[in-house]
């Protein structure tokens, strides 16, 4: 029996069911029979396990929401993570009906491990990497050419999709030394390269935002569509060109989960679609991700 996702890793948990509350009985008599009923519209709703990249919390949010207001019999129950964090759950045998990656090299691995079902891989979004700082920072930082003036970084590790893309920008500046697999420079090897600056890895991209915006690190490296929602509180000292990053596509595909049934099955199908329909393009736009992709 594979693992399920433990409830406490879960960062967000949507489940939107249909209340059927009109029609009650107007003297609060029947209480016990309208509780039994929210408890059958509960039982009789089919659950799907998402997994996706953290910068796709907010977004992926509403679309549960949207989609919830059509299909209120599904419950979507999504696990927010690093990209690689996510995919080295599912290789460990977490249940999961769909993977939505920040990066293509996760989702290669996926495919090439035969976890991945055939003919459902599909390129949503890309994203760009920035340089952010706190307002009023005071930081002599203008970009990632001269990151290392700052007092601290936050970075993400080389696993983290952002770590890497954040890395390969480094190497094509020739900040750092050329090798064929960017995510295994180490931080220590970036401070180092940087004159000793003090670098606060963190193990996702969403929790590099966080140490920029309270102030724990001077600047850090995070995703365009991660500065939604915090205009007023940061500043984009550089959007770092793809000729430095590569594109940063973003797949989603359904994965192999042979402990689903029937129902559930059906329903991976359907949201999967929701996600890639013209629909949810308009969603993803508004929360700066960019649609334009192959």
């Amino acid at each position: 029996m594979k693992k399920r996702v433990l409830a406490g890793i879960m960062a967000a948990v949507l489940g939107f069911s249909l209340a059927g509350c009109s029609g009650g009985n107007k003297d609060g008599g029947n209480d016990g029979a309208d509780a039994q009923a929210e408890n059958t519209d509960a039982e009789e709703q089919t659950e799907i396990q998402v997994f996706i990249a953290a910068s796709l919390n907010t977004v992926m949010t509403e679309l549960a929401e949207m989609y919830n207001e059509e299909h209120p019999e599904v419950k979507i129950t999504y696990n927010p993570d690093s990209s690689g964090t996510l995919l080295t759950q599912i290789q460990e045998g977490y249940e999961c009906d769909i993977f939505f990656s920040a990066a293509q090299k996760q989702m290669d691995d996926l495919e090439a491990d035969g976890l991945m079902v055939e003919g459902t891989r599909a390129n949503v979004v890309n994203n760009q990497v920035v340089v952010v700082t706190l307002k009023d920072s005071g930081t002599k930082v203008t970009g990632l050419e001269d990151i290392g003036s700052a007092e601290s970084i936050a970075l993400a590790g080389g696993s983290v999709p952002v770590g890497r893309y954040t890395r390969q920008a480094m190497i094509n500046l020739g900040m750092l030394p050329e090798t064929d697999d960017p995510a295994s420079i180490t931080t220590q090897e970036i401070s180092e390269a940087l004159g000793g600056v003090e670098i606060s890895e963190q193990d996702n991209v969403s929790k590099v935002l966080t140490a920029v915006v309270e102030g724990s690190c001077e600047v850090g490296t995070t995703y365009y569509s991660d500065t939604y929602g915090y205009e007023d509180d940061l500043d984009i000292l550089q959007t770092v060109s793809y000729d430095l990053t590569g594109n940063v596509i973003y797949p989603i595909a359904r994965v192999v989960n042979e402990e689903a049934d029937e129902a559930q099955t059906k329903a991976a199908e359907d949201f999967l679609a929701f996600v890639l329909s013209d629909e949810a393009k308009e969603v993803f736009e508004s929360y700066y991700f960019d649609t334009n992709v192959e």
